[in-house]
C-alpha cells in the first residue's frame, strides 16, 4: 500500500499541464458607436436599470413578477441548469479513485479422488477494488473544463430566459392595452355612427333626407359595429396568451395604466458597444459553448497519448466469514498502461471532428455578436423614428377631430349636408386606430431595446423576481 500511495503521488506531480489549446476569446468586430446613437457612446446604459424601473405600470410589474416565479420556461431552464450541474459533478468524479466492493458466496464439492473430503464446502469471497486514472496528459481536466463550461452556458441560458420572459410579458400586456383602446375607439365611433343613422332614418321617414345619406350612415355603422366582437375575440385570445406565460389557466388579466399613459423615456443611453458582450446573456452563453468546444479539442488530443491507471485490490476467500480478513486475506497493487497503437484513423478523425465543432462554435459566437449589434441598432432607430411618427399621427387625429367639429357646425348652420360630417367621422376612426398602433409600436420597441441591450444584467437571481419579493 505504501508503494501504491508513493506511485500515486509521483504521478500527480508529473501531471503538469493539459495538452490541447488554451482558450482565448476570438477577435470580434466591435463598432466604436452603435448605429442610431445620437451622441457619442456613453458608459451608462438602459440595461443597467431593473425591469421594474423601465415598466412602471403596477399591474404589469405584478404580472412580470408572477411569470418569473411560475412561468413554464423559467422552471424548465432551472432544471436544465440542475442537469448540467449534475453532469459537471459526474465529470469531476473522474479526478478521484473509483472504489467498488464485491461479495460472493458459493458452495462446491471436491471430485472423488482429489484427496479432499467429499463433503460440500461453503466459500465466501469478498473483494474491495480500487482504480485511478492518472491524469498525466490532462484528459480528465479537459473533460471537467468542458462540463463546467456547459454548466455555465445553461446558467446564462436561464438568465436569458428571465430577460426574454419579462420582455414577452411586457409586449403582450401592451398589446392587450392597445386592443382595449381600439375597442374603446370602436364603441365610441359606433355610438356616433348610430346617432347619425338614427337621424338620417328619421329624416328619411319625414322626407327631408336622401336614401343615399341613410345607406352611407348604415354602412359606416355596420362596418364599425362588426369590429367590436372581433376586438373582443382578440382581447380574450391575448388574455389567454398572457395567462399561459404566467403559468395560469386561461382567465382575465388585471389592467393598470392606460396605453397612452405608459412611461416612455425621452432618451435611451445604449452604453459602450464593447460592454454588450458582458451584458447580454446569449453572448455569454455562446462564449461558454465555445470554451466547451475548445476543451473538447484538448480531450481529443489527449486520446492520442497512453492512459495510465493504478489499480488495487483487498479482500479474502475463506470457508468461514470470520476468516475472511485473517487467514483468507489477499491484496494486490498494480498499474496499467493502455496506449493506442492502431485505431484505423479513428483518433485522428475524432480530433478533426472536435476541431470542426470548435470552428462552428467560433462562427456561432461571432454571428451572435454581430446580431446583437444589429438588434440594438434596429431597436434604437425604431424607438427614435416611431416618436416622430406618433407626433405626426397625433396631429392628424387632432385635425380630423377638428374637421368633425367644423363639419357639424356647418351642417347645423345649413351650409352643408350631413355627408360632410359622416366623411369626417369615417376618416377619424382609422386615424385613431393607427395612432394606438403606433403607440404600441413605440412601447414594443422600448421592450425590444431593453432586451437587446441585455437589460437587468446587474440583477442577482433573487432580485430578478421583482421588488416585492425583495422587500
Amino acid at each position: 500500500m505504501r508503494a501504491f500511495v508513493s506511485l500515486a503521488l509521483v504521478s500527480s506531480l508529473l501531471a503538469g499541464c493539459a495538452v490541447g489549446p488554451g482558450y482565448t476569446r476570438p477577435l470580434v468586430s466591435t463598432p466604436e458607436q452603435i448605429r442610431g446613437q445620437v451622441a457619442s457612446a456613453e458608459a451608462g446604459s438602459l440595461a443597467d436599470q431593473a425591469w421594474w424601473q423601465i415598466f412602471q405600470d403596477d399591474a404589469l410589474k405584478s404580472l412580470i413578477g408572477e411569470a418569473l416565479r411560475n412561468g413554464y420556461d423559467v422552471r424548465l431552464a432551472a432544471w436544465r441548469v440542475e442537469e448540467a450541474r449534475a453532469n459537471a459533478g459526474i465529470a469531476r468524479s473522474e479526478f478521484f479513485p473509483q472504489v467498488q466492493a464485491e461479495g460472493q458466496w458459493f458452495r462446491t464439492r471436491p471430485s472423488p479422488g482429489s484427496g479432499f473430503p467429499p463433503a460440500p464446502v461453503n466459500l465466501y469471497d469478498v473483494n474491495l477494488g480500487l482504480s485511478w486514472e492518472i491524469d498525466l496528459w490532462g484528459r480528465i481536466r479537459r473533460l471537467n473544463e468542458a462540463a463546467l463550461a456547459q454548466y455555465l452556458a445553461t446558467e446564462e441560458a436561464r438568465r436569458g430566459v428571465l430577460l426574454s420572459l419579462a420582455s414577452e410579458v411586457a409586449t403582450s400586456y401592451f398589446q392587450l392595452r392597445t386592443l382595449d383602446l381600439e375597442l374603446e375607439i370602436a364603441r365610441r365611433t359606433a355610438g356616433a355612427f348610430q346617432e347619425t343613422y338614427d337621424l338620417f332614418s328619421r329624416r328619411l321617414a319625414g322626407g327631408t333626407a336622401s336614401a343615399l345619406e341613410t345607406s352611407s350612415a348604415g354602412a359606416s355603422l355596420a362596418s364599425t359595429a362588426a369590429s367590436i366582437p372581433n376586438l373582443e375575440r382578440q382581447i380574450v385570445a391575448q388574455e389567454n396568451q398572457l395567462a399561459f406565460l404566467l403559468g395560469r389557466n386561461p382567465g382575465s388579466i388585471p389592467r393598470g395604466t392606460a396605453l397612452n399613459d405608459q412611461f416612455l423615456p425621452p432618451e435611451i443611453p445604449a452604453g459602450l458597444p464593447s460592454d454588450l458582450l458582458e451584458r447580454r446573456p446569449d453572448l455569454r452563453q455562446a462564449e461558454q459553448e465555445l470554451v466547451a468546444a475548445n476543451a473538447n479539442v484538448g480531450v481529443a488530443v489527449a486520446n492520442f497519448f497512453p492512459t495510465i491507471s493504478l489499480t488495487g485490490a483487498f479482500g479474502g476467500v475463506a470457508p468461514q466469514v470470520s476468516d475472511l480478513f485473517s487467514n483468507g486475506r489477499t491484496w494486490s497493487v498494480g498499474g496499467d498502461l493502455l496506449s493506442p497503437v492502431l485505431q484505423g484513423r479513428r483518433l485522428k478523425n475524432q480530433h478533426r471532428a472536435a476541431l470542426a465543432r470548435w470552428e462552428q462554435a467560433r462562427v456561432g459566437f461571432e454571428q451572435s455578436v454581430t446580431n446583437a449589434f444589429t438588434e440594438v441598432s434596429t431597436a434604437l432607430v425604431a424607438f427614435q423614428k416611431l416618436a416622430e411618427v406618433e407626433k405626426q399621427q397625433a396631429q392628424a387625429v387632432d385635425a380630423y377631430k377638428e374637421a368633425v367639429r367644423l363639419s357639424s357646425q356647418r351642417y347645423l348652420a345649413g351650409l352643408s349636408d350631413y355627408l360632410e360630417v359622416l366623411q369626417a367621422q369615417q376618416l377619424l376612426f382609422p386615424a385613431e386606430n393607427s395612432l394606438a398602433q403606433t403607440r404600441f409600436s413605440r412601447l414594443a420597441s422600448l421592450v425590444q431595446l431593453y432586451k437587446a441591450l441585455g437589460g437587468g444584467w446587474k440583477l442577482t437571481d433573487q432580485e430578478w423576481s421583482g421588488p416585492e419579493t425583495n422587500g
